[in-house]
């Protein structure tokens, strides 16, 4: 039973990672920490230069680390470095790089060297987070309310945050379908990806991202989507879905043919509503200057 509860949190886990476009990241004060769950040791291993970041607020953290190291070395306290691993995080590059990683235990004695009016409450965060990924093992509904508390840091309302979810879900059984038909990840399912985008929308996922103008590689083009374009877009994706399992589709054609006509449907939806309010559907809107919570209550207030 608990190997069954913790599969189905890893589930939800690349759920999240799909949302944010990145390895599993830690809001501290809603800045960023990267971190990896290490099923064996059952302990989160941190990047160490994302805290000193966040501790010190120096521009330069990975100097700033290189220099603690030699200091720590100094003093004698080499025995931290048997519990200092490299791991391969994801930089705001989009490349995977390895990177100096530190459990809670390690991390503990590296802040106690670090001066800073952070460090209590920063200790504080660390226990809540190695206690919160024992309760989603339990309840893995709580990884599911954590992603919706996240987006509400980041400033979405309710109305949209309910529509994302439904996406991701509607994401995650296309993915699956795909995965049962014998394709392959990331190339593949980027191609059958930009396929019902183009049908869908009239143009691909990275033609959209340049007309929102988001150009970092972290920018996740669903995050900045309207409730239409959200909308739409689950259309596609569920339509896709139902045309490949009635047709049994299988291998890489007989899917790209099923992710075109699925596209094709949430098309012909779009158009049919653009002729009858005379509005587009796909804007140049996005969510980096004016969250999309403000930019919703700015239109009521307008209304």
């Amino acid at each position: 039973m608990c190997c069954q509860k913790i599969k189905l949190y890893d589930k939800i886990i690349e759920k999240m990672q799909r949302v944010w476009g990145m390895s599993n990241i830690k809001l501290f004060e809603s800045k960023k920490v990267r971190s990896q769950w290490n099923e064996h040791e059952q302990k989160w291993y941190f990047s160490i230069i994302d805290v000193i970041e966040i501790l010190t607020d120096t521009e330069n953290p990975r100097r700033y680390w290189s220099d603690l190291k030699r200091k720590l070395k100094k003093e004698g306290f080499v025995e931290l470095y048997d519990f200092i691993v490299q791991l391969k995080m994801e930089a705001s590059d989009g490349k995977k790089y390895l990177t100096d990683c530190a459990n809670a235990e390690a991390l503990l004695r590296i802040i106690q060297t670090i001066p800073s009016q952070k460090a209590e409450p920063f200790k504080r965060w660390l226990a809540k987070v190695g206690y919160e990924r024992l309760e989603e093992i339990e309840n893995p509904e709580l990884a599911t309310k954590r992603i919706r508390e996240t987006y509400k840091i980041k400033g979405y309302s309710d109305d949209w945050i309910e529509k994302r979810m439904r996406g991701i879900a509607v994401r995650d059984e296309l993915t699956d379908e795909w995965k049962k038909r014998g394709l392959k990840e990331q190339k593949e399912y980027s191609i059958l990806t930009a396929e019902i985008s183009r049908a869908t929308f009239g143009m691909t996922p990275s033609e959209y991202k340049k007309l929102k103008e988001l150009n970092k590689p972290t920018d996740n083009l669903r995050d900045h989507m309207t409730d239409l374009e959200l909308i739409f877009t689950m259309l596609g994706e569920a339509s896709t879905t139902e045309i490949a399992r009635n047709r049994d589709a299988q291998g890489f054609i007989e899917n790209f043919t099923a992710a075109h006509e699925g596209g094709t449907v949430a098309g012909n939806a779009r158009k049919e509503l653009e002729s009858k309010t005379g509005a587009k559907v796909v804007t140049k809107e996005n969510y980096k200057e004016l969250t999309e919570g403000k930019k919703r209550k700015q239109l009521k207030d307008k209304q």
